[in-house]
């Protein structure tokens, strides 16, 4: 049997203007993210106290903070590190949850017993508060984020993926294959990975934006990312003091979650929708 993830990422088609505008905008903000010292008019954490707070002019297009940093410089360089913190997380999540959750699946019996009752374990928390106390354990930093929100939400993963093999073990094509003298290892790499690929994508869109949202509450409560590092949620908090008289230190970056996160949600809905047949219009 044919994969269906190779026609469904080469037929997909951006039909609608949201669909469209959402990948124009994860696009631009991932082409800032790469080439951010190109972008970026000043280095971000560049401190000149006698220029804080300055209005908008043709060499600070945004302004700066109350460090006298470039906020334009930091919304650019944020991207990079909110948007490289998302993907990392989402990384390591779906190689855990795939491992686990494909073994689970495939061998069944008391693995998939075991396996199970660990996943009940972790999803007896909310996924919010166990990554808070895991950083807080851990203590703050970009590596010990990641890690924390990584292990809150590979069971939820796994249950689905074991969910997705189950419905996949006992195929035709499948059977055919363990007839045929094919490993376990070999039936899960070439015949029912690349038939759950999309729907892992689809999954994985979706969630990215909950990522950027939680990197960016964990460095709001100074859990997450350090200063002076540029990061959209860390900028927020830098604003804070200052949201009467110059609210647009707050704005920008808020701004910046806001689009980015709709985007990716708006993605996933459109990825959904060609997953599914009975969406299909």
């Amino acid at each position: 049997m044919r994969p269906i993830s190779a026609a469904f990422f080469r037929n997909f088609e951006v039909r609608h203007t949201l669909t469209a505008l959402a990948l124009l905008i994860i696009l631009f903000t991932i082409l800032l993210a790469v080439f951010a010292p190109v972008f970026a008019p000043h280095d971000p954490n560049d401190v000149a106290l006698e220029r804080k707070l300055m209005p908008s002019d043709e060499s600070y297009l945004l302004g700066t903070d109350h460090l006298g940093r470039c906020i334009l410089s930091r919304l650019i360089y944020g991207a990079r590190v909110s948007l490289g913190a998302a993907f990392a997380v989402m990384s390591v999540t779906l190689s855990i949850s795939t491992v686990v959750g494909a073994a689970a699946g495939f061998a069944g019996g008391r693995i998939d017993a075991i396996i199970m009752r660990l996943c009940d374990i972790f999803l007896a928390f909310p996924s919010l508060i166990l990554a808070l106390a895991l950083v807080g354990v851990m203590g703050p930093g970009l590596p010990n984020v990641i890690l924390a929100l990584a292990l809150s939400q590979w069971a939820w993963y796994a249950r689905m993926i074991r969910g997705m093999v189950l419905s996949l073990k006992e195929r035709n094509y499948v059977l055919a294959a363990k007839v045929a003298g094919t490993g376990r290892v070999g039936i899960i790499a070439r015949h029912i990975l690349p038939n759950i690929l999309p729907q892992i994508v689809v999954l994985a869109t979706l969630d990215v934006g909950w990522v950027i949202l939680h990197i960016a509450g964990m460095s709001f409560l100074g859990l997450g990312i350090q200063p002076p590092t540029p990061e959209w949620g860390a900028m927020i908090n830098d604003g804070r003091p200052f949201l009467r008289g110059y609210p647009a230190l707050m704005a920008y970056p808020g701004l910046m979650i806001l689009s980015v996160v709709m985007a990716f949600n708006l993605l996933g809905d459109a990825f959904r929708d060609m997953a599914d047949p009975k969406r299909k219009r």
